[in-house]
């Protein structure tokens, strides 16, 4: 796995503020979701950029460990991102498993990926069912019948979310509307693409507006 890690200079990094800790805030890098904090030592760190597996020291332990030796919950690691002052740093991962020893998805309660994280964790899920049987699977079965159903399934959609917001009540507009989130989410992957190339864009257009005094 390449990590992207061009933010990374060791000069820069405080380790001595923390008694030669850093905390690590881990973060599902498709949900957002704050999976757990932990602490590194220099050589975790550097662990975890040549292994691309979160790796940490263990204040308990005494030493430095690989979450998921031995679990098998290993968090595969998207990028490392210190703060301004250097003395802390966001790894961003997806995991394989629960990140919380108490099998649970984060150590900060007990609830899946809130908000928009929601839609993240609906996109894994798609490209989880894309590799499923078709016979067990609607998205595996839609997806095999390519981009043009797909697409044809999102107009669909649409023209009913369509109609329950002309004249549906609330919940029937908030249903039809996750079917068009789910069907648009499968139409990306048929595409190859993934939700994040459409946020792209909306970042794209925001800019103007945000230097637009």
């Amino acid at each position: 796995m390449t990590l992207d890690i061009s933010q990374i200079d060791f000069s820069q990094l405080d380790f001595a503020k923390g008694g030669g800790l850093i905390p690590a805030v881990v973060q599902d890098a498709d949900t957002l979701q704050v999976l757990t904090l932990a602490y590194m030592d220099e050589a975790a760190l550097r662990e975890t950029l040549d292994s691309g597996q979160a790796t940490f020291f263990s204040r308990s332990r005494g030493g430095r460990w690989r979450k998921g030796e031995t679990s098998g919950d290993f968090l595969n690691v998207v990028s490392v991102t210190p703060d301004c002052d250097g003395d802390s740093v966001v790894v961003k991962v997806r995991p394989v498993g629960n990140a919380c020893h108490l099998n649970r998805i984060s150590c900060f309660g007990e609830g899946d990926a809130p908000g928009l994280g929601r839609i993240g964790r609906l996109e894994r899920t798609v490209h989880v069912r894309a590799q499923a049987d078709a016979n067990d699977s609607w998205t595996a079965r839609l997806i095999a019948q390519g981009p043009k159903r797909a697409a044809q399934k999102v107009g669909e959609e649409g023209v009913e979310t369509a109609l329950a917001g002309a004249a549906g009540d609330n919940a029937e507009l908030a249903s039809e509307a996750a079917d068009l989130i789910y069907h648009l989410l499968v139409l990306l992957h048929a595409r190859h693409m993934v939700f994040q190339d459409v946020l792209d864009v909306l970042a794209q257009r925001a800019e103007p507006a945000n230097h637009s005094g």
